[in-house]
Protein backbone atom coordinates (compact mmCIF):
# COMPACT_ATOMS: atom_id res chain seq x y z
CA UNK A 1 0.00 0.00 0.00
CA UNK A 2 1.17 3.71 -0.51
CA UNK A 3 2.41 5.72 2.80
CA UNK A 4 -0.30 8.19 2.99
CA UNK A 5 1.49 11.89 2.70
CA UNK A 6 2.23 13.76 5.46
CA UNK A 7 0.50 17.24 5.74
CA UNK A 8 3.22 19.60 5.83
CA UNK A 9 3.77 21.84 9.07
CA UNK A 10 6.33 24.31 7.98
CA UNK A 11 5.69 27.81 6.30
CA UNK A 12 7.20 30.36 4.20
CA UNK A 13 6.85 33.12 6.39
CA UNK A 14 8.09 36.99 6.37
CA UNK A 15 7.76 38.65 8.78
CA UNK A 16 6.15 38.03 12.65
CA UNK A 17 5.32 41.28 14.39
CA UNK A 18 2.89 42.90 17.04
CA UNK A 19 1.41 46.29 15.60
CA UNK A 20 -2.09 48.28 15.06
CA UNK A 21 -4.40 47.06 12.71
CA UNK A 22 -4.32 50.32 9.96
CA UNK A 23 -6.75 49.48 7.64
CA UNK A 24 -10.50 48.14 7.62
CA UNK A 25 -13.34 47.73 10.29
CA UNK A 26 -10.94 46.92 12.85
CA UNK A 27 -8.52 49.82 12.64
CA UNK A 28 -6.67 50.50 15.51
CA UNK A 29 -7.01 46.91 17.19
CA UNK A 30 -3.74 44.91 18.04
CA UNK A 31 -2.86 42.43 16.35
CA UNK A 32 0.07 40.29 16.04
CA UNK A 33 0.80 39.94 11.90
CA UNK A 34 1.83 36.71 10.09
CA UNK A 35 2.95 37.67 6.93
CA UNK A 36 3.62 35.30 4.62
CA UNK A 37 5.22 34.61 1.33
CA UNK A 38 4.12 34.60 -2.27
CA UNK A 39 1.18 35.43 -4.20
CA UNK A 40 -0.78 34.93 -6.98
CA UNK A 41 -1.01 38.49 -8.30
CA UNK A 42 1.04 41.43 -9.04
CA UNK A 43 -1.08 44.40 -7.88
CA UNK A 44 0.90 47.94 -8.87
CA UNK A 45 0.38 49.47 -6.13
CA UNK A 46 1.54 46.77 -3.73
CA UNK A 47 4.19 48.06 -0.96
CA UNK A 48 4.88 44.85 0.29
CA UNK A 49 7.55 42.28 -1.10
CA UNK A 50 6.44 38.47 -1.17
CA UNK A 51 8.73 36.66 -2.87
CA UNK A 52 9.99 33.59 -0.42
CA UNK A 53 13.38 34.58 1.85
CA UNK A 54 15.69 32.24 3.11
CA UNK A 55 15.07 33.70 6.61
CA UNK A 56 11.95 35.12 8.53
CA UNK A 57 12.20 37.82 10.42
CA UNK A 58 10.45 37.45 14.19
CA UNK A 59 10.17 40.67 16.45
CA UNK A 60 12.04 40.44 19.49
CA UNK A 61 9.28 41.51 21.88
CA UNK A 62 5.85 42.61 21.15
CA UNK A 63 6.26 46.37 19.69
CA UNK A 64 9.84 46.57 20.04
CA UNK A 65 10.49 46.98 16.82
CA UNK A 66 13.87 45.05 17.71
CA UNK A 67 14.05 41.75 14.98
CA UNK A 68 15.94 38.60 15.04
CA UNK A 69 15.81 36.06 12.44
CA UNK A 70 14.83 31.95 11.71
CA UNK A 71 15.69 30.11 8.92
CA UNK A 72 12.26 29.87 6.38
CA UNK A 73 10.34 27.60 6.46
CA UNK A 74 9.17 28.35 10.30
CA UNK A 75 7.43 25.35 11.90
CA UNK A 76 4.78 25.66 14.03
CA UNK A 77 6.43 24.32 17.26
CA UNK A 78 8.22 27.42 17.04
CA UNK A 79 5.26 29.62 15.57
CA UNK A 80 3.15 28.76 18.20
CA UNK A 81 5.66 28.94 21.35
CA UNK A 82 6.52 32.53 20.25
CA UNK A 83 2.89 33.48 19.94
CA UNK A 84 1.78 31.56 23.22
CA UNK A 85 4.51 33.45 25.41
CA UNK A 86 3.28 36.79 23.85
CA UNK A 87 -0.08 36.00 24.71
CA UNK A 88 0.89 34.96 28.88
CA UNK A 89 2.81 38.20 29.40
CA UNK A 90 -0.02 40.46 28.03
CA UNK A 91 -3.00 38.03 27.52
CA UNK A 92 -5.69 41.28 26.60
CA UNK A 93 -2.95 42.63 24.31
CA UNK A 94 -3.81 41.34 21.21
CA UNK A 95 -7.25 41.13 19.51
CA UNK A 96 -6.28 38.84 16.86
CA UNK A 97 -3.75 36.83 14.61
CA UNK A 98 -3.87 38.56 11.42
CA UNK A 99 -2.78 36.23 8.52
CA UNK A 100 -1.49 38.60 5.76
CA UNK A 101 0.80 38.43 3.03
CA UNK A 102 1.14 38.08 -0.19
CA UNK A 103 -1.76 35.85 -0.09
CA UNK A 104 -1.88 33.69 2.78
CA UNK A 105 -4.53 31.59 1.14
CA UNK A 106 -1.93 30.02 -1.34
CA UNK A 107 -0.21 27.81 1.77
CA UNK A 108 -3.65 25.98 2.31
CA UNK A 109 -2.09 22.54 3.38
CA UNK A 110 -0.34 24.20 6.11
CA UNK A 111 -2.61 26.55 7.58
CA UNK A 112 -4.84 23.61 7.70
CA UNK A 113 -2.68 22.07 10.31
CA UNK A 114 -1.82 25.48 12.25
CA UNK A 115 -4.68 27.26 12.89
CA UNK A 116 -6.65 24.74 15.23
CA UNK A 117 -3.30 25.26 16.99
CA UNK A 118 -2.89 29.12 16.59
CA UNK A 119 -6.93 29.50 16.87
CA UNK A 120 -6.77 28.16 20.76
CA UNK A 121 -4.42 31.18 21.10
CA UNK A 122 -6.13 33.93 19.83
CA UNK A 123 -9.02 34.62 17.11
CA UNK A 124 -8.03 34.03 12.98
CA UNK A 125 -8.43 37.21 11.47
CA UNK A 126 -7.89 36.58 7.73
CA UNK A 127 -6.48 39.10 4.99
CA UNK A 128 -6.62 38.19 1.33
CA UNK A 129 -7.28 39.37 -2.50
CA UNK A 130 -10.66 37.07 -2.31
CA UNK A 131 -9.80 34.61 -5.60
CA UNK A 132 -9.04 31.24 -3.61
CA UNK A 133 -12.26 30.18 -3.06
CA UNK A 134 -11.54 26.21 -2.52
CA UNK A 135 -8.38 27.15 0.02
CA UNK A 136 -11.22 29.40 1.60
CA UNK A 137 -13.30 26.84 1.81
CA UNK A 138 -11.22 24.49 3.56
CA UNK A 139 -10.32 26.99 5.88
CA UNK A 140 -13.57 28.52 6.73
CA UNK A 141 -14.01 26.81 10.23
CA UNK A 142 -11.05 27.93 11.70
CA UNK A 143 -11.42 31.76 10.59
CA UNK A 144 -13.07 34.49 12.71
CA UNK A 145 -12.96 37.48 10.30
CA UNK A 146 -12.19 38.15 6.73
CA UNK A 147 -10.92 40.46 5.28
CA UNK A 148 -11.75 40.51 1.71
CA UNK A 149 -10.02 42.88 -1.38
CA UNK A 150 -11.85 43.67 -4.67
CA UNK A 151 -8.42 44.56 -7.11
CA UNK A 152 -9.98 47.57 -9.15
CA UNK A 153 -8.03 47.22 -12.55
CA UNK A 154 -7.77 50.95 -12.67
CA UNK A 155 -5.11 50.91 -9.34
CA UNK A 156 -4.29 47.15 -10.04
CA UNK A 157 -2.97 46.93 -13.36
CA UNK A 158 -4.57 43.49 -13.60
CA UNK A 159 -7.77 43.13 -14.99
CA UNK A 160 -10.54 42.60 -12.07
CA UNK A 161 -11.67 38.93 -10.96
CA UNK A 162 -15.02 40.00 -11.04
CA UNK A 163 -16.21 36.48 -10.96
CA UNK A 164 -13.53 34.85 -8.49
CA UNK A 165 -14.53 37.90 -6.30
CA UNK A 166 -18.51 37.17 -6.16
CA UNK A 167 -18.13 33.68 -5.51
CA UNK A 168 -15.09 33.72 -3.03
CA UNK A 169 -17.92 36.47 -1.21
CA UNK A 170 -20.96 34.23 -1.05
CA UNK A 171 -18.24 31.98 0.79
CA UNK A 172 -16.61 34.54 3.07
CA UNK A 173 -20.22 36.50 4.46
CA UNK A 174 -20.51 33.22 6.82
CA UNK A 175 -18.01 34.50 8.83
CA UNK A 176 -17.15 38.16 10.54
CA UNK A 177 -16.23 39.73 6.85
CA UNK A 178 -15.84 43.20 4.79
CA UNK A 179 -14.91 44.11 1.54
CA UNK A 180 -12.26 46.62 0.90
CA UNK A 181 -11.40 48.13 -2.65
CA UNK A 182 -8.18 50.60 -2.91
CA UNK A 183 -9.49 54.16 -5.05
CA UNK A 184 -7.24 56.13 -6.70
CA UNK A 185 -7.25 60.05 -8.57
CA UNK A 186 -7.20 56.95 -12.02
CA UNK A 187 -10.23 54.93 -10.55
CA UNK A 188 -13.37 55.63 -12.09
CA UNK A 189 -16.85 55.71 -10.27
CA UNK A 190 -18.32 52.91 -12.88
CA UNK A 191 -15.70 50.45 -11.35
CA UNK A 192 -16.22 51.67 -7.93
CA UNK A 193 -20.02 51.16 -8.37
CA UNK A 194 -19.53 48.16 -10.09
CA UNK A 195 -17.97 46.78 -7.07
CA UNK A 196 -20.71 47.91 -4.52
CA UNK A 197 -23.43 46.20 -6.64
CA UNK A 198 -21.47 43.11 -6.38
CA UNK A 199 -21.33 43.78 -2.39
CA UNK A 200 -25.48 44.37 -2.59
CA UNK A 201 -25.69 41.51 -4.62
CA UNK A 202 -23.81 38.54 -3.18
CA UNK A 203 -23.48 40.13 0.66
CA UNK A 204 -26.07 42.42 1.33
CA UNK A 205 -24.87 42.60 5.28
CA UNK A 206 -20.99 43.12 4.51
CA UNK A 207 -19.46 46.53 5.16
CA UNK A 208 -18.11 48.07 2.02
CA UNK A 209 -14.66 50.05 2.69
CA UNK A 210 -13.19 53.00 0.10
CA UNK A 211 -9.70 52.92 1.11
CA UNK A 212 -7.46 56.02 -0.63
CA UNK A 213 -4.35 54.70 -2.46
CA UNK A 214 -1.35 55.72 -0.44
CA UNK A 215 1.63 57.32 -2.29
CA UNK A 216 4.52 58.62 -0.69
CA UNK A 217 3.21 59.18 2.71
CA UNK A 218 -0.26 61.13 1.43
CA UNK A 219 -3.46 59.89 0.23
CA UNK A 220 -3.18 59.46 -3.60
CA UNK A 221 -6.45 61.10 -4.23
CA UNK A 222 -8.43 64.74 -3.64
CA UNK A 223 -10.93 64.33 -1.10
CA UNK A 224 -13.41 66.04 -3.59
CA UNK A 225 -13.06 63.10 -5.66
CA UNK A 226 -13.13 60.46 -2.71
CA UNK A 227 -16.34 62.22 -1.40
CA UNK A 228 -18.01 61.69 -4.80
CA UNK A 229 -17.15 58.24 -5.43
CA UNK A 230 -18.63 58.04 -1.89
CA UNK A 231 -21.81 59.71 -2.91
CA UNK A 232 -22.66 57.46 -6.20
CA UNK A 233 -21.41 54.24 -4.40
CA UNK A 234 -23.45 54.67 -1.33
CA UNK A 235 -26.74 55.12 -3.81
CA UNK A 236 -25.58 51.55 -4.59
CA UNK A 237 -24.64 50.12 -1.07
CA UNK A 238 -25.69 51.74 1.87
CA UNK A 239 -23.31 50.09 4.65
CA UNK A 240 -19.96 52.11 2.98
CA UNK A 241 -17.19 53.81 4.78
CA UNK A 242 -13.84 55.94 3.90
CA UNK A 243 -10.73 54.32 5.86
CA UNK A 244 -7.33 55.44 4.74
CA UNK A 245 -3.99 53.15 5.98
CA UNK A 246 -3.92 54.92 9.34
CA UNK A 247 -0.84 52.81 9.80
CA UNK A 248 1.28 54.54 7.38
CA UNK A 249 0.79 57.92 8.73
CA UNK A 250 1.64 56.44 12.29
CA UNK A 251 4.37 55.51 11.73
CA UNK A 252 4.03 51.73 12.54
CA UNK A 253 4.97 48.94 10.64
Amino acid sequence: MPVPATPPTEAQLLEVFSSIQGEGLLVGCRQIFLRFARCNLQCRYCDTPFAPTSECRIEDAPGSGMFRTLPNPVSLETLAAIIGHWHREAPRMHHSLSLTGGEPLLQVDILQEWLPVLRDILPIYLETNGTLVGPLQALLPHLDWISMDIKLASVSGCQTPWAAHREFLSVARRKKCYVKVVVGEETPAAEVLRAARLVREAAPEVCLVLQPLTREGRVGIAAPALLDLHRQASAVHGDLRIIPQTHRFAGLI
